[in-house]
C-alpha cells in the first residue's frame, strides 16, 4: 500500500496520494499505517505518517489545509480526524509538543462540524458539502453524520465528557427520525435536502455500517451497558449480514459494485473501514466477539488468496473480489484493494492488544476542548450567538451551546 504513497518524497505534498485518488482517502491510509503499527509495533512507518498528518493540519489546525478547503466534504475531513483519534487512543507517539496533538485535532474537527448542524433543512443533521458552491451540498449522506456520530462517541470515551455523549444521542435520534436507516438496522447512502429528506438513495454501503457499529459499541462501553445501545449494536452488527457473499455469508463484499465490476477509486477502500471498526468494535463491545471474529478470520484467509497479482512490478497486488472460486486475482489493484486486505489481515490481531485509552487509563495526548471552533460560519450561523475567545469557558462550551439550540430545535445497488 505504501508504494503508492509519494507525498515524503523530495517536492511532492506530504499527505497526498497521486491521482487518481482523493485527498480523504490519503488520511484513511494513515489510520490504516497507525493500525499496522498497533498491531504489529512495526514502527517503519511512523515518520511519513506523522508528517502527513501534521503538513495536512491546515491554519486552524482542524484538518482544513487551503489546498483541500473549497471542495472538502465533512466525511473527508472526518477521516483525517479519525486518525488522529485513533492516534490518541492507541497511544500512536505523540507529535513534538510544539505542534498540535492528535485529541486536539480530533476536536477541532468534531466543534469545526458541530458548527455546521443543519436544523433549517431535514430537521438536523450535516450536509456532505461543506461549502454551498460545491454539488453535493444539497445532499445529507449518510457516511457524514455517521462519522460525526462516530467520533462523537469517541471523543466521550476518551475525556468523559458527557457533552460528546449529548451530541451522539442527538445525531442518533437525528438519523433515526430519517429515510436514511431502516427499522432493521440498514443505512442507506442518502437524502435530497430540497426534497427536505422525505426520501433515501436506498444503495448500502460496508462503512456505513461499519461507521455507525463502532460508535454504537463505544456508546455502549460509555454508558456501562445501556440495553438500548446493546440493542443498537446487535442491531447493526446483524444487518452487516448484507456485506457478506452468500450462500455461506462469511468473505465480505461491497454488495452495491463488487458484482457488477463498478466500484469506483474510493468504493474499492470502503471494506478497509468496515474490517477496521467490526475489530474495534469487539474491544468496546465483547459481546459481540463471537458474530464478528470468524467473519474476519474468513474474509481475511479469502483476501490473502487474492494478493497474489502482478501489477506495475508489484508482485503482491491485491484484488478486490475476495469471494471469487479459487482466490485467482481478479486483475484489479491499488490503494483502496491494499488497505482492504491489510485492515481485514491485520484486524484478526485484536486479542493480541489491548484496548482504547482515556484520559484516565494511560493516555498521554493532550486536548483543546475550544479547538476547532473559530473555522467556517455554518448553515444555520443566523441561529448561533457568536462566541469570543473570552467566553470559552469550560470543556466543551461552544458545542454545549449549539447542542442547547439543537435539542430546543430539535435500492442498495448501483446500475
Amino acid at each position: 500500500m505504501v508504494k503508492y504513497y509519494t507525498g515524503y518524497r523530495p517536492g511532492d505534498v506530504p499527505g497526498n496520494l497521486p491521482s487518481p485518488y482523493y485527498w480523504w482517502e490519503a488520511g484513511a491510509m494513515m489510520g490504516s499505517l497507525i493500525d499496522y503499527w498497533y498491531y504489529t509495533g512495526d514502527t517503519q512507518f511512523n515518520d511519513i505518517v506523522t508528517q502527513a498528518m501534521l503538513h495536512q493540519v491546515g491554519p486552524n489546525k482542524d484538518f482544513m489545509p487551503p489546498n483541500q478547503t473549497s471542495t472538502e466534504g465533512n466525511d473527508d475531513q472526518s477521516f483525517w480526524g479519525f486518525a488522529a483519534m485513533s492516534a490518541a487512543e492507541l497511544k500512536y507517539p505523540d507529535p513534538p509538543s510544539d505542534q498540535p496533538q492528535w485529541l486536539a485535532l480530533a476536536q477541532a474537527v468534531f466543534n469545526s462540524q458541530a458548527l455546521r448542524w443543519d436544523n433549517a433543512t431535514c430537521g438536523g443533521g450535516l450536509r456532505w458539502q461543506i461549502s454551498s458552491f460545491n454539488n453535493g451540498y444539497n445532499y445529507k449522506n449518510t457516511i457524514s453524520n455517521g462519522c460525526f456520530f462516530n467520533l462523537a462517541a469517541r471523543l466521550a470515551k476518551y475525556t468523559g465528557n458527557q457533552t460528546y455523549a449529548l451530541w451522539a444521542d442527538t445525531m442518533w435520534d437525528w438519523i433515526s427520525g430519517t429515510q436514511l436507516i431502516s427499522s432493521d438496522y440498514r443505512f442507506f447512502d442518502g437524502s435530497d435536502v430540497l426534497k427536505n429528506c422525505s426520501d433515501a438513495n436506498h444503495i448500502q454501503w460496508t462503512y456505513n455500517a461499519g461507521v455507525f457499529l463502532l460508535g454504537a459499541a463505544t456508546m455502549y462501553n460509555f454508558t456501562n451497558g445501556d440495553p438500548k445501545w446493546r440493542a443498537r449494536t446487535e442491531g447493526i452488527l446483524n444487518a452487516t449480514d448484507v456485506f457478506f457473499y452468500p450462500p455461506a455469508k462469511t468473505i465480505m463484499y461491497e454488495v452495491a459494485c463488487e458484482g457488477n465490476g463498478k466500484c469506483d477509486v474510493d468504493q474499492r477502500s470502503f471494506k478497509a473501514y468496515l474490517a477496521r471498526w467490526m475489530a474495534a468494535t469487539t474491544k468496546m463491545a465483547p459481546f459481540t466477539y463471537d458474530a464478528v471474529m470468524p467473519r474476519i478470520r474468513s474474509s481475511a484467509a479469502a483476501a490473502a488468496k487474492q494478493c497474489a497479482g502482478n501489477a506495475n512490478g508489484d508482485t503482491n497486488a491485491c484484488g478486490i473480489k475476495w469471494w471469487t472460486d479459487g482466490g485467482v486475482w481478479d486483475g484489479s489493484f491499488g490503494v483502496g484493494e491494499q488497505m482492504s486486505a491489510l485492515e481485514v489481515v491485520q484486524s484478526n490481531l485484536i486479542t493480541k492488544v489491548s484496548g482504547p485509552v482515556t484520559n484516565n487509563t494511560g493516555g498521554t495526548s493532550q486536548g483543546n476542548p475550544s479547538a476547532g471552533t473559530g473555522g467556517d460560519p455554518a448553515p444555520n450561523a443566523d441561529l448561533l450567538t457568536p462566541v469570543t475567545t473570552g467566553d470559552r469557558i469550560g470543556a466543551g462550551f461552544l458545542t454545549t451551546i449549539v447542542l442547547v439550540a439543537v435539542l430546543g430545535g430539535a435500492w442498495w445497488m448501483i446500475v
